[in-house]
């Protein structure tokens, strides 16, 4: 048996009302069919044939009193708000304070009544005496600045003063459909004032819209604003909707169609808003513009488009049934659609043509006339017709397809065509229309990318070949980068409806994207907004960006949102933030532009300390709906670590504008702001626990932590102890406070010593609670190495009058206590895997390789400690080194411009340029001459630290990833931290730093291709399988030769990256042959790698080279 909502209305079953369900006084009739859908259908059918129960009732009466029903409420508030709301703003701003005085007093009063008397009759008639009493405050007051406003026009003024009294009386009417007991107790009378609701409100709140619009922007184009907001209201209000207070569609009619008479508006009111939406427009036009209505072939066009504009949107909407009292067939609907959709379309083209495109964007147009008009109605007709016919569902088989893609196809190459696309570039946008058309017909996701990536290029080009080049200031900022905000934003656009039809799990990507346009497009509008003057050629008195566009992109973003959180295309998390992103635009209509020139009066110390303690003090007292907010966002109950951390991130950004306005030249003010929002950042990522005595347990956080649900189910769980975050907040905080000069460590040498000695026991004793958890003295060891570290690196960067003396001691200990730790921790980790009673239970051989497991992760932590210590060293070195290059070449150059600006200036300019050609060189052999002075053993030292680091980052590799191919590329780089050294490397200068980058890559793949051909032909206790002829013997021959033949490449190559000059006369590339035979023929992927690197070293060199002669013939 089907269930009841598929089956015939017939054939449904009667389902008594329950005896608890409640009645109504109006009738009991009323009340059995209104607490029974299924019995409405059943009284129909009986009354239609007569039953024994004798209902004398018309027809007509059966069916209205059948169709009322229990009322929930009025459930169309929101399109009222959005029609009657501004409207009563816009009105109530007319009549000023008078007005709002006795609204606000008489609202009050019903308020009062509400609240006290248990009938709402009182509070019912109070608000009508409200809006009656401030109607009248309105007549008096505001009429005759009407009258003034009119010119003195009696027949306006009365106009305007219905038009207001009308709009109030619709707003009494919305008001008493909020009353829950009229419709109960006059259920008629509530059917009769919601049918005069939808009938009136649009004709009065698109007219209070167009009133307003003028009044802010000028009649000028009235016509057209009336025209969209008629369009606005027509959608919200006539397309059929429902009665709020008749049976829902939900319990009446499934399997069936709706019947007519559900609807709110009748057959009349539909065709009286038709005509309003046709007619008005047009008519308003010409009783404004009757002067100039035939005065050129733009002013002609006007009416033509305010007529058939209107006309194509009301066929659209006929999509919707708004066309349903026309006729019931729908044959003959969708036959007007297509017949008038078709001349409607002709002639808006053709008015658009003239009016819009010839007439503002012409300078565009870069094709010659009459060629010009023929493609521009090609692309203008050709992509409305394809719109057109998708929206009516007209593309629905492969024939109509086929005319879909190829308008697409031909409309998209001969807009490119009219723009001036290059010729040469044609097919590009012929493909991106292609593969448009394609989305739309077969919902193709790649498909529409690869137009996105099309219609990109295409932007760009654009973009770049009208606007580039211009030099022009607008908003604050140049046009280029105005034209990089474009570009970006409009690839946003494009690829958003892509990433929103992408599967669920990466609905990610479609809310990046919109908060990332969002951001852009707030970002666009601020700078536009705020200065808005475009400085050019006497235009600074141009306002560019107004008010009102603001608005309008802050209610089309927030419909977006909403539409797509309906759909599910985005997260509550996204709407939340793209909510607060949309609405955050409208600030800036209420906040007053500022002149930058002026500074206004600061802040006094005191009231800096006073505000800050106020918003401290906001934030404590917000404290619940910040764990309310943090519940919500993670989804359980956050830390106490969490909630200070918050707290705390709160309070800095909401002293941001207080420093940045008042304090804005104070740095102890700056200083201390980074340190708190750094503080709270570090709270929240690292939730360290609080003392009890810290933390706030009201009974809103101690219900939710202590669910009684929650404790049953899962019981009582300890977590992991995380107070070794402290040590690390604190050695974070107490680096950015010297960064910071808070602490002056600069200036004081033993605040110095004793900040460094701070930081390396925090971090060691840190590192050590978290990752080693075995013994006293392996702890001892790594809280020493971090001290170490701490006291070589800061010393290394401010020195003190000794330190040169005693750091490379320290750094000489450092290295001593890496093998030491490495093997103490093996014997350690073993003594205390052996004393556990669980381990000794196994078997020999699994508690040998649970042993041999539990030393091999401990050190690999331990070498990746090292590592990171040696690199930071390592590159602090490079740093103080380069600081003392740029030093010296400053001195010199100050000394050579003193003595060179005895000489006459006409011998220093070509000299000059030969002496920049020459610093490179010159400059590195002067340090290292001078180098004694400031401490010569930081390049050795750098060098050990470099070198130690990039071996255990090969052990590491070899460790974790069994020796991938990959690692060596990046680990290879941490070789340009070499330097220059008197001892060791005396001839390594600065322009052979590249040298063991590519060297190192090099040995590398030839040890490990050797390696793997040796592990390929040794069998083990066996031996070798290498006999003569065997299938081992000729793998190693072959690889070897192969191996071999890449040696040419990567020897001349590395030749050339140690001099930087051309080593013979032959060309580079002359070795480049011999890479192809390993990549095509070797077994080992080791030498494929090698045989493409030699082919990427042939050709690197001789582009090199190439660039080298060319510079150098334009040099002579």
């Amino acid at each position: 048996m089907l269930p009841p909502e598929l089956q015939p209305r017939s054939f449904r079953p009667y389902i008594s009302s329950s005896s608890s369900a409640p009645s109504f006084s109006f009738s009991n009739s009323q009340s059995q069919q209104s607490s029974n859908p299924s019995s409405t259908e059943s009284n129909s059918s009986s009354q239609s044939h007569g039953n024994q129960r004798g209902h004398s009732a018309s027809p007509s009466t059966s069916s209205s009193s059948r169709s009322i029903k229990n009322p929930s409420g009025f459930t169309h508030n929101y399109r009222i708000a959005m029609a009657l709301v501004p409207s009563a703003m816009f009105l109530l701003d007319l009549g000023g304070a008078p007005v709002a005085s006795v609204l606000v007093v008489g609202l009050m009063i019903s308020y009062i009544l509400d609240s006290v008397v248990t009938s709402k009759v009182p509070s019912f008639f109070g608000v009508w005496l409200t809006l009656i009493f401030s109607q009248l405050c309105f007549f008096l007051f505001a009429s005759p600045s009407l009258f003034a406003t009119f010119s003195s026009s009696l027949p306006l003024t009365l106009l305007s003063s219905f038009l207001c009294a009308h709009t109030t009386f619709l707003v009494g009417v919305w008001c008493s459909l909020n009353f829950r007991f009229l419709p109960l107790e006059n259920p008629s009378i509530a059917l009769s004032l919601e049918r005069l609701l939808f009938a009136s409100a649009p004709i009065s709140a698109s007219s209070i819209f167009t009133w307003a619009t003028v009044s802010a922007v000028g009649i000028r184009n009235a016509a057209y604003y009336l025209a969209a907001f008629n369009s606005l209201f027509y959608w919200l209000f006539s397309i059929p909707r429902l009665s709020s207070f008749k049976t829902t569609p939900r319990a009446r009619f499934h399997g069936g169609e709706v019947p007519h008479d559900s609807y709110i508006l009748g057959p009349l009111e539909s065709c009286v808003h038709t005509l309003y939406l046709l007619f008005l427009p047009l008519v308003f036009h010409l009783g404004s513009h009757y002067a100039l209505v035939f005065s050129s072939a733009a002013a002609f066009c006007d009416l033509i488009l305010l007529f058939f504009l209107p006309f194509l949107f009301q066929l659209y909407a006929s999509t919707k049934g708004a066309l349903w009292w026309v006729t019931k067939n729908e044959n003959q609907v969708h036959s007007i659609r297509v017949v008038n959709g078709a001349v409607a379309l002709v002639a808006v083209v053709v008015a658009l043509e003239v009016r819009v495109v010839f007439h503002s964007f012409g300078r565009y147009i870069q094709v010659p006339p009459p060629l010009n008009y023929v493609l521009v109605t090609i692309t203008m007709l050709g992509g409305a017709a394809a719109a057109g016919s998708y929206a009516m569902g007209m593309v629905s088989d492969a024939l109509s397809s086929v005319a879909f893609t190829t308008s697409a196809i031909v409309v998209s190459a001969a807009g490119a065509v009219v723009i001036g696309f290059p010729v040469l570039f044609l097919p590009l946008p012929a493909v991106a229309g292609f593969y448009l058309a394609r989305f739309f017909e077969k919902k193709s996701l790649p498909s529409y990318f690869a137009f996105v990536v099309l219609g990109s290029l295409m932007v760009t080009w654009f973009v770049l070949h009208n606007f580039w080049d211009l030099n022009i200031w607008l908003a604050g900022m140049s046009l280029k980068s105005f034209c990089k905000l474009i570009i970006a934003n409009a690839v946003l656009a494009m690829a958003i409806p892509g990433l929103a039809l992408l599967p669920s799990k990466l609905k990610f990507l479609s809310e990046i994207g919109l908060i990332s346009y969002a951001l852009l497009l707030c970002y666009i509008e601020n700078r536009f907004f705020n200065y808005s003057s475009i400085y050019y050629y006497g235009f600074e008195d141009e306002v560019m960006y107004p008010s009102y566009m603001v608005v309008m992109t802050t209610l089309l973003g927030l419909g977006l949102v909403r539409r797509l959180h309906v759909d599910q295309r985005i997260g509550g998390k996204a709407v939340w933030i793209l909510t607060c992103l949309y609405s955050s635009k409208l600030a800036m209509l209420f906040i007053a532009s500022k002149d930058r020139s002026k500074t206004g009066s600061r802040m006094k110390s005191w009231q800096g300390y006073a505000h800050a303690f106020v918003v401290a003090l906001s934030v404590w007292f917000c404290r619940e709906t910040i764990f309310e907010a943090l519940q919500w966002w993670n989804g359980r109950s956050p830390s106490d670590g969490l909630i200070l951390g918050s707290c705390i991130l709160l309070t800095g950004l909401a002293c941001i504008p207080i420093v940045a306005v008042h304090f804005s030249h104070v740095l102890s003010a700056k200083r201390s702001l980074v340190l708190v929002v750094a503080t709270g950042l570090l709270f929240i990522l690292m939730q360290p626990p609080l003392p009890l005595s810290l933390t706030y347990q009201s009974d809103l956080i101690k219900t939710a932590r202590h669910s009684a649900d929650d404790i049953s189910i899962y019981g009582y769980m300890a977590g992991k102890p995380t107070w070794p975050s402290w040590l690390l907040i604190i050695a974070i905080l107490l680096s950015l406070a010297s960064v910071t000069s808070i602490i002056p460590i600069k200036y004081i040498v033993e605040l110095r010593t004793f900040y460094s000695i701070a930081m390396g026991v925090a971090l060691g004793v840190y590192i050590s609670a978290e990752y080693f958890v075995w013994t006293g003295i392996l702890h001892v060891l790594i809280v020493v190495t971090m001290v170490c570290a701490s006291v070589f690196v800061v010393f290394t960067h401010l020195p003190s009058a000794s330190s040169t003396k005693l750091l490379p001691w320290v750094f000489a200990l450092l290295v001593a206590l890496f093998p030491v730790t490495y093997l103490l921790e093996g014997q350690l980790r073993i003594k205390n895997i052996l004393k556990d009673t669980e381990i000794g239970n196994l078997g020999e051989e699994e508690r040998n390789l649970t042993t041999l497991l539990a030393i091999e992760g401990a050190r690999t932590s331990l070498l990746g400690l090292y590592a990171a210590i040696f690199m930071l060293i390592a590159l602090e070195i490079k740093y103080k080194l380069a600081s003392i290059l740029r030093e010296k070449a400053i001195d010199i150059g100050g000394i050579r411009h003193s003595n060179s600006g005895q000489s006459a200036s006409a011998s220093f300019l070509p000299r000059m340029r030969f002496m920049q050609h020459r610093r490179a060189s010159t400059v590195p052999s002067f340090t290292i001459k001078r180098m004694a002075a400031d401490g010569s053993w930081m390049p050795a030292v750098g060098n050990v630290a470099t070198i130690m680091c990039f071996a255990i980052c090969l052990v590491l590799n070899i460790n974790l990833t069994g020796g991938s191919n990959r690692a060596i590329f990046f680990l290879a780089p941490i070789l340009l931290l070499l330097n220059q050294d008197s001892d060791f490397v005396a001839g390594f200068g600065d322009k052979h730093r590249y040298f063991p980058v590519v060297a190192v890559i090099s040995v590398y793949f030839v040890l490990t291709a050797l390696y793997s051909i040796w592990e390929d032909v040794w069998h083990g206790n066996t031996g070798w399988g290498l006999q003569i002829g065997g299938p081992d013997w000729i793998f190693v021959v072959k690889n070897l030769a192969l191996l071999v033949l890449t040696f040419p490449s990567h020897i001349l190559f590395n030749r050339y990256v140690w001099s930087f000059t051309k080593q013979s006369d032959s060309p580079p590339w002359i070795t480049l042959p011999l890479n192809l035979l390993p990549i095509a023929c070797t077994d080992i992927l080791k030498i494929k790698i090698l045989g493409i690197l030699g082919v990427i070293y042939s050709l690197a060199q001789y582009l090199i080279t190439r660039q080298q002669y060319i510079s150098g013939l334009k040099y002579i």
